[in-house]
């Protein structure tokens, strides 16, 4: 038996966008929803676009639903990371927030919106943790919140990198996302302990798909790495250009330190124009 990467879109759809109840333990697993407010049944809502960010093209979200109290909860699966990755999931979040008043709901009915975001990579550099909560808190009074819109953030490679001897079930899940990799055969035997982990592995088994869902798993894979080449290319392009600029700048900064010890010296304005290239604008403006 091999098994396939549940981060692939075809297969996290597969798992969390066809079968509520593990997208249920899920999100009761890995969201900080309050003691006694768990997710007792979901149902799912039609995906949609959402706003397009640089390289990422027709980007959809993964999965929609709601709960029955109303809650909404979106969630994605981010295999590369990018500065407007956030601004997208706030806007998107805000978006679903706002769309319950079009029901004719009261301000005072509007209902919490959830954004759950899986990331393959590491963003936040000055935290070891791997699993960032925001909420809209009191600057000064971080009791003090605004409930609405809440936002959580997991860092795979961070997860993967701890050590866990527990079996929680935010354990489980999150190490079933961050061990199982392409064509693998034989995963951890925790995962077939349990029944809803079972299952989900059995759902990401190669001889559960056609080969048109085959082919879709690799296309997205194909798209993955040309996306990652064109972000590698992007950072080495700004990179290049940063040391070129500042190469600029120094040379520049050198040259006018050079023009006010001449004119320390006495040099008049023509003389160090003459020497530095400088215009005598820029010379009296040393003065």
């Amino acid at each position: 038996m091999r098994y396939l990467d549940p981060k692939n879109d075809l297969t996290f759809k597969r798992i969390f966008g066809e079968h509520p109840h593990l997208l249920q333990s899920f999100l009761n697993a890995v969201l900080p929803l309050p003691e006694g407010r768990e997710i007792v049944s979901l149902e799912y809502l039609p995906a949609e676009l959402v706003p397009e960010i640089p390289l990422f093209k027709n980007s959809i979200v993964d999965v929609r639903c709601i709960d029955t109290i109303g809650r909404q909860f979106i969630v994605e699966m981010q295999m590369l990371w990018t500065d407007s990755f956030k601004s997208r999931v706030l806007f998107n979040a805000s978006k679903a927030y706002v769309r319950q008043i079009g029901k004719g709901v009261e301000y005072k009915g509007l209902q919490p919106v959830y954004s759950l975001s899986i990331v393959n990579q590491n963003f936040d550099l000055t935290s070891q943790e791997y699993l960032h909560h925001y909420k809209i808190i009191h600057t000064e009074n971080s009791n003090a919140i605004m409930e609405g819109l809440e936002f959580v953030f997991i860092e795979l490679p961070k997860f993967k990198a701890k050590q866990f001897t527990d079996k929680r079930l935010q354990v489980l899940w999150l190490r079933f996302l961050s061990e199982i990799n392409d064509n693998q055969e034989v995963i951890s035997q925790d995962f077939l302990e349990n029944p809803q982990l079972k299952e989900a592995s059995e759902l990401i088994l190669e001889s559960g798909l056609t080969k048109a869902q085959l082919a879709t798993y690799d296309k997205y894979w194909d798209t993955i790495s040309t996306e990652r080449t064109y972000v590698v290319d992007a950072e080495d392009r700004g990179y290049k250009q940063g040391i070129e600029q500042g190469i600029e700048q120094g040379i520049q900064q050198g040259v006018y330190l050079v023009a006010k010890k001449m004119i320390a010296s006495g040099l008049s304005s023509s003389e160090i124009a003459s020497i530095t290239g400088l215009t005598i604008e820029q010379i009296e403006a040393l003065k």
